[in-house]
């Protein structure tokens, strides 16, 4: 093994497939080993180039992901969620993850639904909220309409819960002219997008509304063109963010981008002085800028005829559920799958809430889980080792269609990031994509237990396969 190092003139990595014998005996030389988790995939599927109305697959996803890459997300402003969110209306509460109606909610989301009841004042009590939402109940004047976020150009991490009064990022794609929509990050713990709704998770989502909201909206538009979140993501890229689930250079970046404008526009220094507090508090903070920013850049895509690229991955802690860019508004769905991670204290696996979240936006536009080779401290947060962050990266190219040109990862010599999620590769090979994510408890009420790491459910991928096989 020496002489072969020495005749490249570097040191020799090996890429192992399973073998674990092998590998231990490479690395007893001092061989770096990288190990992939190599199966071959159970399922029956050829490579599909055309449709069958003659579309050519690959090209159509190659525009797929030229229309991603080439996107430009830039924050215009924030607005009330009934103002700017195509389609919402009162008592309409929009929620992570494909469809689902109150009897199949699991706990943090009914959790999040009681909470933005008492938000808006639906209701009195949670007892009460939860009558609301069940449709029952002496002070029922209408029903609640449950609809998914990503139905109305909108995202939400973890439950993903969106009400009418709540104020929302406005993020516009200035290459193709659409928008895009999050809440504010509340932090992490006890929280609403955990499912928690006690008296203080509604006093903090209040001060967001009446003090958070008007002063970033007022220094947003302050600023000419707006703030480029695309490139912030880049730049958080090499300071060790991948921006879902590790957000402290994007938080970092925005506050510097935010802060000049903030002092210009507030005449209050108390109210600016808070304000910077809480962003610099909330290491998660950025997610909610990154992940409408995903969702504007994917969102062009949709509607390209025969392309098999993955637009949108989501859940809502009971499903998950993909749609591709061929198939638009069709969503492919399989059961929300259990995390693998580290717990808070006083909490287990048995605590847990399967996967839930619009966060997986971030993978669909190429970063978050995508980027993890650029950003190894976040196996601290969610359970695993540095190398895990590389692998992670490293075998999700075989499922994608492309690199990203400016989602770049200086661990990999400043390659580009797995870009364009391909179902055919997906059923191909076997792979499903990586993800990591935030535990909920599964009980309403309780909010945020821990974080970590899982797959996406592979069935989902398999049924959209088969029916662009249709196509």
């Amino acid at each position: 093994m020496p002489n072969i190092q020495s005749a490249f003139g570097k040191p020799l990595t090996v890429v192992n497939t399973g073998l674990q014998t092998f590998a231990e005996s490479v690395r007893a030389q001092g061989v770096q080993v990288v190990d992939v988790d190599f199966r071959p995939s159970p399922y029956d599927a050829p490579r599909v180039y055309r449709t069958r109305a003659g579309v050519d697959i690959e090209a159509a996803n190659a525009e797929a992901v030229r229309r991603i890459a080439s996107g430009k997300a830039v924050l215009i402003g924030l607005a009330i969620a009934r103002d700017v969110i195509p389609g919402m209306r009162d008592k309409m509460i929009l929620h992570a993850g494909p469809p689902i109606s109150w009897d199949r909610m699991c706990g943090p989301v009914r959790g999040a639904v009681i909470g933005a009841c008492l938000y808006e004042g639906w209701a009195q009590s949670p007892d009460e909220a939860a009558q609301l939402a069940a449709g029952v109940g002496a002070r029922l004047i209408a029903p609640l309409t449950f609809e998914p976020c990503h139905h109305h150009h909108a995202v939400g991490p973890m439950a993903g819960i969106i009400s009418p009064s709540m104020p929302v990022w406005i993020i516009e794609n200035a290459a193709f002219g659409n928008r895009a929509f999050c809440t504010l990050n509340e932090g992490l713990g006890k929280v609403l997008r955990f499912g928690a709704f006690a008296p203080e998770v509604i006093e903090k989502l209040k001060w967001m509304a009446t003090t958070l909201y008007p002063a970033l909206d007022r220094a947003v538009r302050s600023i000419d063109g707006g703030i480029d979140i695309k490139n912030l993501i880049a730049q958080a890229l090499y300071m060790g963010d991948e921006c879902h689930n590790r957000n402290k250079a994007g938080t970092s970046l925005f506050l510097r981008a935010i802060a000049p404008a903030l002092a210009r526009t507030c005449d209050d220094r108390e109210t600016i002085a808070r304000v910077i507090e809480f962003i610099d508090r909330n290491d998660h903070f950025f997610l909610n800028l990154s992940m409408p920013a995903a969702k504007a850049l994917t969102e062009p895509a949709e509607g390209i005829e025969g392309s098999t690229i993955v637009t949108t991955m989501a859940r809502n802690g009971t499903d998950f559920g993909i749609r591709i860019a061929g198939l638009p508004g069709q969503w492919f769905i399989a059961p929300a799958g259990r995390v693998q991670g580290l717990y808070f204290p006083g909490f287990t696996e048995a605590d847990a809430n399967p996967d839930m979240g619009d966060s997986t936006i971030t993978e669909t536009a190429g970063f978050g889980g995508m980027a993890m080779a650029g950003a190894p401290a976040i196996v601290k947060f969610v359970g695993g080792v540095p190398q895990d962050a590389l692998d992670a990266t490293l075998e999700m190219y075989d499922i994608c269609a492309a690199e990203h040109d400016t989602f770049l990862i200086p661990a990999l010599d400043f390659r580009g990031a797995p870009l364009g999620i391909d179902v055919r590769r997906v059923v191909e090979t076997g792979i499903a994509p990586r993800l990591n994510t935030g535990i909920a408890h599964k009980e309403p009420g309780i909010g945020q237990v821990g974080a970590g790491l899982l797959r996406a459910p592979i069935e989902c991928f398999v049924e959209a396969f088969e029916e662009m096989r249709k196509a």
